[in-house]
């Protein structure tokens, strides 16, 4: 598909997939927009990819002309409902929507479509609002995060001599709490989102002990080192001790959902040649977590709802006042501030990190403006 022309009359059905295609091709390819717009292709690439197989998925949708605003609203409620969870922020959620509506907005002065369907004040209105600021109690102050970090080491420690799987349970509880708290690393980065199949959950390769840092998914979608302070390090090394995982592609925090450790081992076993009959008979002597071992099929990791899970659980047993609610993943970020690092390379990293998908939106915004008026704006519980 080439690139639309706004004095073309299109009388042909366009695909989505195609539209996105060209799009992306326009803004990558011979830098046609100034500084940024390679960025931006790069950026926006993945969200848009995922909105075209969500109106495949959900709507069966997969022609331009058949989009509307009913559609989009649709869209921006499920960027809402995933915010409510705990996957996304609401300012990545209105990143998300802003390229789509972004991306509607060429294929309109392209002649591909007649308006946009995403600006309208009643689809808008479906999208979340911005986060609380950092005194709401949904993010964590010292003296919870104390209290918390006091109540799982106490427990880790009181289970030295407890049997090996009450003792993993508490040091996991440990590490969690102590990674959430002290490395900034996002809930969405840290454990898996399900459908979205670029985050798993981080695993113990993604873990260097000896530089102190964890590579994770950015919030930007770029492989990122995040810094592991001591405070952190020490629970998650002690947490792995025993765990002892087969392989470093095992999660950090799997998951203690049987039927989906089960679920894992079958389909691995299978693609490694066992026929259904080996399967069950493996499966009638052993269990799924055995198995899973023995044959070092790494399981799925925690999502962010058991990982949330856990922590109402913990907050609930260390009788932690929030206001009737319980501390999350994402509150534990703003009590850190700005992610530092102590060398002028790693303080360089944080610049990156930092210069999220809205900022690199804006530069293309900036720059196409010049030339024309562009709209650029974004399971079971197994804890």
């Amino acid at each position: 598909m080439t690139d639309p022309n706004p004095d073309d009359n299109v009388e042909v059905n366009v695909r989505a997939e195609d539209a996105v295609d060209a799009y992306l091709q326009r803004k990558s390819v011979g830098n046609p927009d100034g500084p940024g717009a390679g960025t931006y292709a790069a950026n926006a690439e993945s969200i848009l990819r995922r909105w075209v197989e969500w109106l495949e998925r959900e709507h069966q949708i997969g022609s331009l002309f058949a989009l509307n605003e009913v559609h989009m609203r649709a869209y921006a409620e499920e960027l809402a409902d995933r915010t409510e969870n705990g996957d996304y922020t609401a300012s990545t959620a209105g990143t998300y929507f802003a390229v789509v509506r972004a991306f509607l907005s060429w294929c309109v002065r392209g002649g591909i479509l007649e308006s946009n369907p995403a600006t309208s004040s009643d689809v808008e209105s479906a999208l979340p609002t911005p986060e609380p600021k950092s005194g709401s109690d949904n993010f964590w102050t010292p003296a919870q995060r104390d209290r918390l970090e006091s109540y799982v080491r106490d427990r880790a420690d009181a289970a030295e001599d407890a049997s090996r799987d009450e003792r993993l349970a508490r040091l996991r509880e440990h590490a969690m709490v102590a990674v959430l708290a002290h490395s900034g690393v996002r809930g969405s980065e840290l454990f898996r989102v399900p459908e979205d199949d670029r985050r798993t959950g981080a695993t113990w390769e993604d873990v260097d002990f000896y530089s102190g840092t964890i590579r994770v998914l950015g919030k930007s979608q770029r492989l990122e080192d995040v810094p592991l302070p001591a405070a952190a390090r020490k629970p998650l090394r002690r947490y792995r001790v025993v765990q002892d995982p087969p392989t470093n592609e095992w999660p950090l925090f799997p998951t203690r959902h049987a039927p989906s450790v089960a679920k894992r081992v079958r389909t691995v076993l299978a693609d490694r040649g066992f026929s259904e009959d080996e399967i069950e008979g493996l499966s009638e002597t052993h269990t799924a977590a055995e198995l899973s071992r023995r044959y070092a099929i790494a399981p799925p990791a925690i999502t962010t709802e058991g990982a949330r899970s856990i922590l109402k659980r913990l907050c609930d047993a260390a009788e932690i006042d929030v206001g009737g609610d319980y501390l999350t993943p994402r509150g534990a970020r703003p009590g850190l501030g700005e992610r530092t690092y102590p060398t002028e390379q790693a303080t360089a990293e944080t610049a990156l990190r930092e210069q999220t998908l809205e900022q690199s939106i804006a530069v293309v915004e900036d720059l196409s403006s010049l030339e024309s008026v562009q709209d650029v704006d974004s399971s079971g519980t197994d804890c």
